[in-house]
């Protein structure tokens, strides 16, 4: 049933103005963030004026200041007035998420949404009319091999490998506790990427062992760059679509099956279904659909960006179970978190 608004709504479209503008707060965090404008006022441990971001960051007073203003006006940074000037500092939010040091900074997905989202959103209209990604006219990368655009260079490799850390150091511990995985002693996060899910499990799952299987280029930049001390995941270099994977009781397929036309998906399900002894499991991780097609919008949206970047898309739970049972799996169950991704467990 359609939502009836209100006459006010109807006289003054407020809602439609947020959204119109959308983009404009968008680009006004990536260019704070890209610029250093958190790290900078997270250093000083006390407000700032526009003219002294502006000397630290080499920037004009004038762009600066109304910059700040807006990250006021969105309630990422606070303002004062000390002793006649204007000044801005930080809030806790802009402290925890978006600074680079902080454990839980955002930082690096927002770098990836602002340099690689952002340019590929902007060939939408040929992406919905194509029907494909739009990895080639943004960035010259022919569009059927996608990870071959998404890792074109070792500078973007640390991006996305950036994106998906930054993912799961917010998202990562519900998906670990969506259900009780402690009978799966042995652990495989298929394009496991930074490590940064498997980690989240070694907390929650001592006693497993976890490894990470992905690309040996993926692999050797994760033990470089992502790497923690007394790290209790292993890493082993493979492709999973073409190479045996390890053995495991439990497959962790996290953001992969959104990523690839159904006939990949169950090829690759299918081999892990094979692979796994009798009680083995695969566990999905995507943003999931609900089956009215209402929501969520964030899984929404995520489906859209598969358009323009992958050859795949986002799924409602009853096409996941689907594909599940025509690889031979049984006994799926679903857990919502509430967050940005959505749990599938489904056992042989």
């Amino acid at each position: 049933m359609a939502e009836i608004l209100s006459q006010s709504e109807l006289d003054y479209p407020f809602k439609l103005l947020e959204y119109f503008n959308g983009f404009r707060i968008s680009k006004v965090i990536f260019s704070a963030c890209e610029l250093g404008v958190f790290d900078l006022l997270l250093r000083a441990q006390k407000p700032l004026s526009a003219a002294q971001v502006a000397g630290e960051l080499s920037t004009s007073v004038d762009g600066t200041e109304r910059l700040l203003d807006v990250l006021v006006g969105v309630d990422i940074l606070d303002v004062e007035t000390v002793d006649g000037t204007v000044c801005y500092s930080s809030t806790d939010v802009a402290n925890l998420y978006l600074a680079k040091g902080s454990g839980k900074s955002l930082h690096d997905m927002i770098i990836y949404q602002s340099q690689t989202i952002y340019p590929l959103w902007s060939n939408m209209v040929d992406a919905v009319r194509e029907g494909k990604n739009q990895n080639e006219k943004t960035f010259g990368i022919p569009s059927e091999d996608i990870f071959q655009a998404i890792y074109r260079s070792e500078e973007e490799m640390l991006k996305f490998m950036g994106l998906m850390n930054s993912s799961w150091v917010l998202d990562g511990h519900d998906i670990a506790t969506a259900f009780d995985l402690s009978a799966f002693s042995t652990m495989v996060d298929l394009g496991g990427c930074s490590g940064a899910l498997a980690r989240e499990m070694v907390k929650v799952y001592p006693s497993s062992r976890v490894i990470v299987f992905d690309l040996p280029q993926v692999v050797e930049t994760a033990q470089k760059h992502f790497s923690e001390k007394d790290d209790a995941v292993q890493f082993q270099g493979g492709n999973f679509f073409e190479d045996d994977v390890p053995p495991a009781d439990l497959y962790i397929l996290a953001r992969i099956i959104h990523d690839w036309k159904e006939e990949k998906c169950l090829q690759l399900l299918k081999k892990i279904h094979d692979r796994c002894q009798p009680g083995g499991g695969v566990l999905l991780v995507e943003a999931m659909l609900f089956e009215s097609r209402r929501g969520p919008v964030m899984a929404q949206i995520f489906s859209l960006n598969m358009l323009v970047q992958t050859e795949g898309r986002e799924h409602p739970p009853s096409q996941y179970s689907r594909m599940l049972g025509a690889a031979g799996f049984h006994s799926v169950q679903l857990c919502r978190t509430g967050k940005s991704y959505d749990a599938i467990l489904a056992t042989k």
